[in-house]
This record gives structure tokens, C-alpha cells and sequence, in this order.
């Protein structure tokens, strides 16, 4: 660990800075040819109530791409090779589909197509040794990652549709896996693409901020969910499945309890909505930031749990506190299906 402190110290806060830095700038450099191109017009579905642009989810990803590019040619993260420039050619193109989207809107089925592509790049990437379910033979376990890591680039999308949500979740999830890093449960290229993503979404967070003047974006929030959901499998893959479910579980829990109800209600479940819990909770009459602010202080918890898990091997201990962690969620989904 005092090896990575000594990295960090010496290297993480650049990266963060950086990132953090050329979001922001390209940010502003955008948001006017974004406010000609990408209006987004509110609607019954909607949480905002004027005209405002979408797209900022570039500036994110070009910031945290260049900013990891730029550490790989020289060298900073050691370890990454080639697998590191797989998952990033994956993040390109799914960026691009988010982009195409946000313009011009996919069909279903070439939009699913084309992400699936991106998440089989990104299952090719993982190491041939990296296994979560052993006892599977290793065709099906990747069958069964591929599919999770398409759910959960899905699901990242789904639930960024209040100002600050994404950033709330993000943020913190990211800083996470940094310092899970930081107890040895991620490669030194895992701590860099996590310190580079959060940096670059403390970048865009100005923007985002209530009232938004500028969406993420499809562009944005696919791309978004799958470096993390490449994250959390390196995570399990180490050993730290209990880590994993940890970190994301509040948009795990929300966006599946709520895609679960839609389909046995014989909803749609791919239609735009507002019935995920955080979107039920403003017509509960919670503010914006009071929903945010909940939202970050739950994942600073399960940061918390996710790092105890990493103190012990005993599978016992790991099951109670992904229920402990799991009991927060709960809480805070109740909480946000009643009145304020």
C-alpha cells in the first residue's frame, strides 16, 4: 500500500487535475456549438423544464481518455498493454454510438448490436486468468460478465435523468475503486482510468449543477457505465466480488427493482419513463439536491462497507455486510417512494 500511496502522491492528483481541468475547458469550448445542435425539448418524461443542450458526456470521455492515453505512452501506469488500449477503443466506440443517439435516435436493436460490440471488446480485454465464478466453465462465465456489463451500461443510462445524479454517483463510486486500489484490489491501470474519470467528472459537475446548464447525454453516460462495469469485474475478478456489487448498488438496486416492475406491470421496459425511484422522489417533493445529496452520502457508506470487505476473507463477514449495505439502499429507496 505505501507503494501505491507513493504513486498517488506523486502521480494520482495530476492525473485528477488534469482531467478534471481539460473537462472543464472543453466543456466551455462546446456548450455553444451543443446549444445550436443538441437542444433538448422538456417534455412529460422530463425533469428539466426549459430548453437546454446535451452532450457534455464528450468533453467527460475525451478528457479522461486523453488524460489516460497520455499517461500509457509514457509509461505512468507500468502494467496496462494492450488490454488497457482494447477497453479504450471499446469506450470510443460506444461513445460514438451514445453521440449518433443523441443526434439522430438508434432503434432498439442496432443500439443493443452496437453496444454489445463494445462490451465483447472489453470481455476479449480481460485477462485469461481473471475468473469471478470458477466452478463455471469459462464460455458461459463470459457470457454471463458480457451480459452483466451490458445491463449495467444500460442502466447507467437510465439513471442519469436528474441534475447532479450521475455526478453524485460517479464521483464517489470512482474515488472508491481508487482507494480499493490504494489496498491492493486494482491494477495500477484501474486506479488510473478511475482517478482520470473522476476527475473529468468533477469537471463537468459546474455545469451539471441545479439547475443544469448542460446534459451528459447519451454520449456521456454509455461510455461512462462501461469503463466502470469493466472496473467492478477487474474488481470481483481479484477476488472482491462483495466490493463489487458494493459500490454500484444503489443504481443496481434502483434501476433493476424499477425495470422489474415495468415488465410485470407488461410496461415497455425500454421506453422513457419516470418511475425510477429518484425521479418518483421530486414528484414526492424532494428537491433536486436533497435527492443527490442522499444519493452521495449512501455511496461514501458503501465506499465504507466495500473497503471493511477487503479486511477479511471470511465469506460470512462479506455476506453481512453486503446485506448491512444492502439495508441502506433499501432504506433510501423507501424513503424516496414516500412523501417528503
Amino acid at each position: 500500500m505505501s507503494v501505491s500511496l507513493a504513486w498517488l502522491g506523486a502521480v494520482g492528483w495530476v492525473v485528477f487535475v488534469a482531467a478534471a481541468a481539460m473537462s472543464f475547458v472543453l466543456l466551455l469550448l462546446l456548450r455553444p456549438l451543443l446549444a445550436r445542435r443538441a437542444m433538448v425539448q422538456p417534455n412529460a418524461r422530463s425533469s428539466h423544464k426549459v430548453p437546454t443542450p446535451q452532450g457534455g458526456g464528450l468533453a467527460v470521455i475525451a478528457a479522461t481518455l486523453g488524460v489516460v492515453i497520455a499517461c500509457d505512452l509514457f509509461g505512468i501506469p507500468g502494467d496496462g498493454g494492450l488490454s488497457l488500449w482494447l477497453v479504450l477503443a471499446a469506450t470510443v466506440l460506444i461513445t460514438i454510438v451514445g453521440g449518433m443517439d443523441d443526434i439522430h435516435s438508434i432503434a432498439v436493436a442496432p443500439r443493443l448490436l452496437l453496444q454489445a460490440v463494445a462490451v465483447a471488446i472489453v470481455m476479449v480485454a480481460l485477462p485469461d486468468a481473471l475468473r469471478i465464478a470458477p466452478f463455471l466453465p469459462v464460455w458461459i462465465e463470459r457470457a454471463l460478465l458480457g451480459f452483466a456489463l451490458l445491463w449495467f451500461v444500460n442502466l447507467t443510462n437510465f439513471m442519469d435523468g436528474i441534475d447532479w445524479m450521475t455526478v453524485a454517483e460517479v464521483v464517489p463510486v470512482s474515488a472508491g475503486l481508487v482507494v480499493l486500489g490504494l489496498m491492493g484490489a486494482l491494477p495500477r491501470e484501474g486506479m488510473l482510468a478511475a482517478l482520470a474519470l473522476c476527475g473529468a467528472m468533477f469537471g463537468f459537475a459546474p455545469v451539471n449543477r441545479p439547475a443544469a446548464r448542460l446534459f451528459l447525454g447519451d454520449v456521456g453516460s454509455l461510455p461512462i457505465g462501461l469503463l466502470l462495469g469493466w472496473l467492478l469485474i477487474v474488481l470481483a475478478g481479484g477476488g472482491h466480488v462483495a466490493a463489487a456489487l458494493l459500490l454500484p448498488l444503489y443504481y443496481l438496486a434502483d434501476a433493476t427493482v424499477t425495470l422489474l416492475g415495468r415488465a410485470a406491470k407488461g410496461e415497455p421496459v425500454w421506453q422513457a419513463h419516470r418511475t425510477h425511484f429518484y425521479q418518483r422522489a421530486t414528484d414526492n417533493g424532494f428537491s433536486v439536491m436533497q435527492i443527490v445529496g442522499r444519493v452521495f452520502l449512501l455511496n461514501i457508506a458503501l465506499i465504507a462497507l466495500a473497503a471493511v470487505t477487503l479486511l477479511t476473507n471470511s465469506y460470512l463477514a462479506h455476506a453481512a455486510v453486503v446485506l448491512a449495505g444492502g439495508a441502506l439502499v433499501a432504506l433510501l429507496l423507501y424513503r424516496f417512494s414516500a412523501k417528503a
